[in-house]
């Protein structure tokens, strides 16, 4: 699958640790990185759902449309998947499960 991030921030948190850490921490930087590792190597939607690890889940309420998966901890990636043929997969967020 194709990624695509929805910030400058995203992308950079990717492709350096160093920036990821800052952010995030260690724990969570290292998985973010494995994530979008595995993002871009599946070939369909139906990949990612098998790997039970990922606890690939749909969102509700005002994130309708989004699905997110578990990094860490509470600490989750929140992602969109494109309406062509499910081949691109939108980034859109790294937050803490309820924010507490």
């Amino acid at each position: 699958m194709e990624v695509t991030f929805s910030t400058s921030q995203l992308e950079a948190c990717f492709r350096s640790s160093r920036l990821g850490q800052r952010a995030w921490g260690v724990d969570v930087s290292r998985r973010y990185v494995e994530r979008i590792n595995v993002l871009r190597s599946a070939r369909s939607m139906a990949d990612l759902h098998a790997i039970r690890a990922l606890r690939l889940h749909p969102l509700t309420g005002r994130r309708k449309g989004q699905l997110a998966m578990t990094l860490t901890g509470r600490w989750q990636l929140i992602v969109t998947v494109g309406r062509d043929a499910m081949t691109v997969v939108r980034v859109e967020e790294v937050s803490k499960h309820y924010d507490d």
